[in-house]
């Protein structure tokens, strides 16, 4: 369960850092950007794996194709399915729609909560109910106050929470999977870079852009391996309340790139990070009375071995 939460914040972290990055990708488009941006990240994502110790998961997966080649089709839609959200994360900043994805990675938790406690029959503490509520208040005050909801809040929420229920069926829920989900949509990926006017001569002009679509690959490969391996490492309804954490970054960082919060907005925004404070304190509390257990069984364990040498 740490290891997941650890996993969870580093990835919320380097997704905040990637929202801001977005702006020094200088003249390439949302297109090109989305290209290189896969491109740059399968090495860096193949030494995540061989860090972590689960680079054998490839040859895992390409066995299960072997075998069952349906399973193919099935990464497919996977693949599919992320990669749109990796191309709306670089778009959205570029094209001032920053908070209408963060505001659907505020949805994206609630969906994915519902989803643990309907379909995994997952379970909910009291401090998890309130956040829920608070969550459900913010969102809901949004909906309302629109009269209807962004068309990339709609697709962030509900398509990321199909990618992640869909992987779980097919047991491709881990940093495998995920690389596999990536070298199939590396094709397409590679045509992007081409697309536009001067999409190779921009690396002339700007040396620097060298340098930068790297670093968006490092970025992209710890974010993702990282929230990969969150969901892996935490039941659905945990991970689902922590990814909380992410849309408060992105939200800021839309801030700092421009955008505004409206006077009408406060109620939306305002819950939401009442449900993200929760959940801190519920995890610091937690950590708080685990540590408190583990130092009482210690003096339990002194005291009994105390006690044996005293019979001696």
């Amino acid at each position: 369960m740490i290891k997941g939460i650890a996993y969870s914040i580093l990835a919320s972290v380097t997704f905040g850092v990637l929202y801001f990055y977005s702006q020094f990708l200088g003249s390439l488009d949302s297109e090109q950007t989305f290209g290189w941006r896969i491109i740059a990240t399968i090495p860096f994502l193949t030494l995540f794996m061989w860090l972590s110790g689960d680079l054998s998961l490839i040859k895992t997966v390409f066995k299960r194709i072997l075998a069952n080649p349906s399973l193919l089709l099935l990464l497919l839609t996977t693949s599919v399915l992320t990669s749109a959200q990796l191309w709306l994360f670089l778009w959205a900043p570029m094209h001032g729609r920053g908070l209408q994805v963060s505001l659907g990675y505020f949805l994206l938790p609630l969906v994915l909560v519902l989803a643990g406690s309907f379909l995994y029959g997952e379970k909910l503490s009291r401090f998890q109910y309130v956040a829920v509520l608070l969550a459900v208040l913010g969102v809901g005050h949004e909906i309302w106050r629109l009269g209807s909801i962004a068309w990339e809040t709609v697709f962030v929420a509900l398509g990321y929470a199909a990618y992640f229920i869909l992987r779980k069926k097919i047991q491709t829920d881990h940093l495998g999977g995920f690389w596999w989900d990536l070298m199939l949509i590396l094709p397409i990926a590679i045509f992007f870079t081409q697309a536009g006017e001067m999409s190779y001569l921009k690396f002339l002009d700007q040396p620097s852009l060298v340098f930068v679509v790297i670093g968006l690959g490092l970025l992209s490969a710890i974010g993702l391996g990282s929230y990969i391996l969150a969901s892996r490492y935490l039941p659905l309804i945990i991970f689902g309340l922590l990814g909380y954490l992410e849309p408060v970054l992105l939200a800021l960082v839309s801030l700092l790139l421009g955008e505004k919060i409206g006077t009408d907005e406060w109620l939306t925004y305002i819950p939401i990070w009442l449900a993200v404070l929760l959940l801190v304190i519920e995890g610091a509390t937690h950590l708080y009375q685990q540590r408190r257990r583990k130092q009482h069984l210690q003096l339990n364990l002194k005291q009994y071995s105390q006690r044996l040498s005293d019979g001696d």
